[in-house]
């Protein structure tokens, strides 16, 4: 009996196709479940990474909510091509305080995972006032109007909470100075002080429309420019052990 004969057995006889191909999914199950159980950790810990200021966390929502994800990733593959253009390859404890993370497959627009610094706080409002003014092919929308809406933070700590629930390491006292935080950033005449304090002296603090108030595009452009920011890839070393 040749080996198509034997698997026409399997196909005519559903039970049987049923409890081996059970078998099969159960087997492969316990192979790549099983040793996540005796891993402490499944994220290399990285120095420099934190949880998102209250600004930045508002700019992340915007980014999500205008769409920005369905044509630029958040992930830089480790190819020699991908890391010469975009830079190091993306690390997963650099996503692990996104909910959800901006991974990706598609790019009508470059990654933007290492975006942050690498454009002026006035290149990012121009793009995202008339994108074609600075990048004639491009095929982006425009945005002006986030510079027109003001925000306030009202509920900022409400979403903070909501994150630290599922396991952000949001502190009480980010809690509670959430709303003046979220303030404080886009102000460099404010006490910015406690903000710095309590994200880490790589937080950047100015106004970064370049207009009174605090603007949705305030927000985003805060987002954009600490993404890639965080980790100093030039002290970097992976962990060998796993």
């Amino acid at each position: 009996m040749g080996i198509l004969d034997k698997h026409k057995v399997l196909e005519k006889n559903a039970t049987l196709l049923l409890a081996l191909s059970f078998a099969v999914v159960t087997v492969g199950g316990i192979v790549e479940i099983a040793p996540l159980f005796y891993l402490e950790n499944t994220i290399e810990d990285v120095e420099g990474m934190r949880p998102y200021t209250p600004l930045e966390l508002t700019g992340r929502d915007i980014y999500i909510r205008e769409g920005c994800y369905v044509c630029h990733s958040q992930m830089i593959r480790p190819m020699r091509d991908e890391v010469e253009r975009y830079g190091h390859y993306s690390l997963a404890a650099e996503s692990k305080y996104d909910h959800p993370f901006q991974w990706g497959s598609k790019r009508t627009g470059p990654d933007l995972a290492r975006v942050g610094g690498r454009y002026s706080d006035e290149w990012h409002v121009d793009h995202l006032r008339d994108p074609q003014s600075v990048v004639p092919e491009s095929v982006m929308p425009k945005y002006g109007y986030l510079e027109n809406t003001l925000i306030d933070g009202e509920y900022i700590q409400d979403i903070m909470s909501t994150h630290a629930f599922v396991g952000v390491p949001y502190s009480d006292e980010m809690l509670s100075e959430a709303q003046a935080d979220f303030a404080a950033q886009a102000d460099p005449d404010s006490d910015w002080d406690g903000l710095v304090e309590r994200y880490g002296d790589k937080v950047q603090v100015r106004n970064f429309d370049g207009r009174p108030g605090v603007s949705e595009m305030d927000a985003l452009i805060a987002y954009l420019q600490m993404l890639g920011t965080l980790v100093d890839f030039s002290t970097f070393t992976p962990d060998a052990s796993r």
